[in-house]
């Protein structure tokens, strides 16, 4: 296929373009008082959302010099949702003025690198301005008023102060869609980590794919569990003493290890649960010991002579 290219004022009125449409829609989002979009879907109803970055992903301008002005655009706005979580509309709005005035001065002949680097000057000492003004946000007061915001919703974000005054900084929040009309808070004392089931057929709850055991034994190893005469003798002292519950936490479990456990769970044998280790490394290890402090138990590990052969219940 032929490429098109243009130069010069052509190329730039063209680029302006597209970054005008893509932000004179999410502009209209800036702020507490930002208004609605509606965004229409190819199924399902349309998407009323005032988050900027929402809007600018789902703009796509049908010239393809104006839409690449919109795509750059789009990634200053995506890039500030990574990095800050937040101001997406701002640094749209941003955008826009620095390539409006930008390409003003280009166009009147000023010499574009030299207008760079006063732009990241300008940059700068705006920054160091604004970090000097900037106030922390502390208490359950200032956290709902940030949320309320961002919610656009008082009670939501009195919720929002709520949970993270009670899980505090270091607290996991999972926010999940309700089948009814009412807010629904849940608090579950522990740890979690970034990890599952290494199997379906550990599965307790069908209808939410959830492994679910209660006071179990756990298991808590660094090593990789593949064969079945590693794991035998655990489950051969479980039943021993009428416990049933078994928790495994290793650096994996594979193999004929793994359908023993599948199997004996399958027969009601044991209700166990094998979950992969979280993290890399030495990394690993210190989280299989954090998980070893929470629990009360121990980490089996050969670094201190112990194997598995040696766990006592």
């Amino acid at each position: 296929m032929a490429k098109q290219i243009v130069f010069e004022d052509q190329a730039r009125k063209s680029l302006k373009a597209g970054v005008d449409a893509l932000a004179n829609a999410v502009k209209t989002t800036l702020g507490p008082k930002g208004r609605n979009v509606a965004l229409d879907k190819k199924w399902g109803s349309p998407t009323v959302t005032h988050d900027g970055v929402t809007v600018a992903k789902e703009i796509e301008l049908e010239d393809p010099f104006e839409n690449m002005g919109a795509q750059l655009l789009k990634e200053a706005a995506t890039k500030t949702n990574d990095v800050a979580g937040d101001g997406t509309t701002t640094a749209t709005v941003l955008a826009q003025a620095i390539v409006t005035e930008g390409l003003k001065n280009v166009t009147a002949g000023a010499n574009p690198m030299l207008l760079k680097r006063g732009i990241e000057a300008g940059r700068d000492a705006i920054v160091a301005a604004i970090r000097e003004m900037a106030t922390p946000v502390s208490g359950k007061s200032g956290i709902s008023q940030v949320a309320s915001i961002s919610a656009a919703d008082k009670m939501i974000g009195d919720l929002i102060a709520e949970v993270m005054d009670k899980v505090g900084k270091d607290g996991v929040i999972t926010v999940e869609e309700s089948k009814g009309l009412e807010f629904e808070t849940e608090y579950v004392e522990g740890m979690q980590i970034d990890r599952g089931y290494l199997s379906p057929y550990f599965v307790t709850n069908s209808e939410r794919m959830e492994a679910e055991v209660d006071s179990p034994y756990i298991l808590i190893t660094d090593k990789k569990i593949s064969s079945a005469q590693d794991i035998v003798p655990v489950l051969e002292k479980l039943v021993q003493i009428g416990k049933r519950e078994l928790v495994i936490v290793a650096e994996d479990v594979d193999g004929e290890a793994l359908a023993t456990l599948v199997l004996n769970k399958l027969r009601g044998m044991v209700n166990v649960l094998a979950i992969k280790a979280p993290g890399f490394g030495d990394r690993r290890k210190a989280m299989l010991r954090d998980i070893a402090i929470l629990t009360g138990g121990q980490v089996i590990t050969e670094e201190l002579g112990r194997k598995l052969e040696s766990v006592m219940l």
